[in-house]
């Protein structure tokens, strides 16, 4: 597994955030002022969108999240993508934060797989820091953020070799394996099948340095070519384009990973109901790690009663119907079968009975969290506990 996973998940993770809340806030943006409660104006937008890539960019949480480290599971990141969002005045209920980190992950997803070379998983990336940098453009300090991360992101990822990239990219489809919620936009653009998996094209240019498919060559024992013929690809394949710019400014050519909402209407940010719980309800082997942060969890959901003065709901449905129905389950698909893996058991058990014994044997109750994977991202939920508080 790769040590370098992680803060391309997080920006681009990030990005597909900003892109699926800026288009929800203009959606949303239908007075002509601000006097009706639950309108967002222009300068909410603005001043959402500062907050938000200004927390996600700030240099001492970068710097901790660029070190070499194991890729946390869905649920822990979740939850740091959870605090991100709530890190200005907006505020998403459970529900709507459940659609949207599907809606990131699929795009993310659907972006890997489109991926044509696996270093060119840095131009997916730059694509996504591009779109944030126009979003502050007015701001200079957060630009500053913004421009400094992406000077470190270039200093890290460039040295890597074609096998580390490789090794990266086939940790990324590891970790994007098991989900397969539908989204309505890719549904309708016919590049993903109902059962949520995506349907790859076979045609358009291959990857540079990469010659198009379709001929056979046989050589000698000499070197010299004896014989050749061609096959059928299946496909219709082109030449491949030219390398885009890899540096902090130029052009990508490649434009995967930009922002595909920007000419999309509300409606097609749907996802398919109840189908998180399918894929969430199976066994993770980070058990430990997601019982942690449940823990945080449980003690901090106030992050999203703070400045309740000044905070304003989002609702990434369309209808007060359809937000009941995703914060209830929905009706659900009956043809799947859940197991639910109550993994909370011992670890509930234990601490019991060690408190117990604690009376018994006059020792205070251990209390302190082991060191090690089990504590992996709460430094950087404490972190970024700090910064929204700031």
């Amino acid at each position: 597994m790769s040590m370098r996973t992680l803060p391309l998940v997080f920006i681009n993770l990030g990005g597909e955030m900003l892109y699926i809340l800026d288009q929800r806030l203009r959606a949303q943006n239908t007075a002509d002022d601000n006097t009706q409660k639950g309108v967002w104006s222009e300068e909410d937008r603005k001043r959402v969108m500062n907050d938000i890539v200004a927390t996600m960019f700030n240099k001492a949480f970068m710097e901790e999240l660029l070190k070499p480290q194991d890729l946390y599971s869905h649920g822990a990141l979740r939850r740091v993508l959870t605090r991100l969002a709530h890190a200005s005045i907006m505020r998403l209920n459970p529900a709507s934060m459940d659609r949207l980190y599907e809606l990131m992950v699929m795009a993310f997803k659907y972006q890997l797989l489109l991926c044509p070379r696996p270093r060119d998983l840095l131009i997916i990336s730059y694509n996504h820091i591009d779109t944030i940098r126009e979003f502050v453009r007015d701001t200079p300090s957060v630009l500053n953020q913004v421009d400094e991360t992406h000077r470190k992101i270039i200093e890290v990822y460039t040295p890597l070799s074609d096998g580390e990239f490789q090794l990266l990219r086939q940790t990324l489809l590891i970790f994007l394996q098991d989900m397969h919620v539908r989204v309505s936009l890719f549904l309708k653009n016919k590049v993903q099948n109902p059962n949520g998996r995506f349907a790859l094209s076979t045609t358009g240019p291959v990857p540079h340095g990469i010659e198009v498919p379709g001929l056979i060559r046989m050589f000698s024992s000499n070197g010299k070519e004896w014989k050749r013929w061609e096959f059928p690809t299946g496909g219709s394949y082109t030449s491949s384009i030219r390398v885009g710019s890899f540096e902090r400014f130029g052009d990508r050519v490649i434009r995967i990973g930009t922002n595909m909402y920007s000419v999309t209407q509300p409606e097609e940010t749907h996802t398919s109901e109840n189908y998180s719980q399918k894929v969430n309800s199976e066994p993770n082997l980070l058990a430990k790690e997601e019982l942690n942060l449940l823990a945080r969890l449980l003690g901090g959901m106030e992050v999203q009663n703070r400045n309740t003065e000044t905070g304003f709901q989002v609702n990434l449905f369309d209808t007060d119907q359809e937000e009941e129905a995703g914060a209830s389950g929905g009706n659900g698909d009956q043809s799947f079968e859940v197991i639910n893996i109550q993994a909370t058991q011992d670890v509930q058990v234990n601490t019991e009975l060690a408190r117990i014994a604690g009376e018994f044997t006059g020792e205070p109750e251990q209390t302190e969290l082991p060191e090690g994977p089990s504590n992996k991202g709460d430094d950087l939920l404490a972190m970024m506990d700090e910064l929204i508080e700031l």
